[in-house]
């Protein structure tokens, strides 16, 4: 199948961001979303649907994109992003929106003098911190700053300036699907570079070492 080329995606996204972000259309479209990935794109079943929330907007496009020209295989998600159902600027909007969406690592400690049991529970549900993994997450420091740092960022949260999503602050199960689903060409690591096979030069104990690192990243 004929891959459409770079400048194909980037007219696309431009086609998208030059509409102004509407924040209540936004918010319906997301309402779509949080079926599966949660009130607060969360993400739910142990990473079954991934978190969403903070990735960064060019990230999210390029996502949805693929979906809909179905080069990232996701028959749930080809439904969604037709352009009938999804047009650009709506793509633009949902994108935006989910990159705005903050959660919070942990809760703070209880005030005791303003405790507001129902304002905690709030909290607590929008609250995301990754399950620590097995493996070495000193050993998978070391591996990730040498060989992750550069795309993913320090610590894992990603580059905004890049389009690189984060991969600290989200579920282990997923990434672990995504390194099958990269390792059996059935994404695309690095757009730029189709064709490249990073994840082969990792062992299996490599990758759980960097999963360990990753997961312990957001218990600071």
């Amino acid at each position: 199948m004929h891959r459409p080329s770079a400048l194909f995606f980037a007219s696309l996204l431009c086609a998208a961001q030059a509409q102004a972000f509407d924040p209540e259309n936004a918010e319906e479209i997301h309402e779509v979303c949080a079926t599966c990935h949660g009130e607060y794109s969360q993400g739910g079943k142990q990473g079954v649907y991934p978190r969403l929330a903070g990735l960064p907007a060019e990230y999210v496009e390029r996502q949805l994109i693929l979906f809909r020209t179905r080069q990232r295989p996701n028959l749930p998600m080809v439904e969604h992003t037709d352009e009938m159902e999804l047009p650009n600027s709506d793509i633009d909007d949902i994108a935006t929106y989910i990159a705005r969406m903050e959660l919070p690592k942990k809760l703070p400690p209880i005030d005791k003098e303003n405790f507001d049991p129902y304002q905690r529970l709030l909290l607590a549900e929008r609250t995301f911190n990754v399950a620590r993994a097995p493996g070495n997450p000193e050993q998978g420091k070391k591996i990730y700053n040498k060989e992750c740092r550069s795309c993913h960022g320090d610590e894992g949260w990603g580059r905004p300036d890049k389009g690189a999503p984060f991969i600290a602050g989200q579920y282990t199960e997923y990434l672990w699907h995504q390194v099958e689903l990269l390792l059996e060409r059935k994404r695309v690591h690095d757009p730029e570079e189709p064709d490249e096979e990073l994840l082969a030069d990792f062992s299996e104990e490599e990758l759980r070492d960097i999963f360990a690192y990753l997961s312990i990243v957001d218990d600071k």
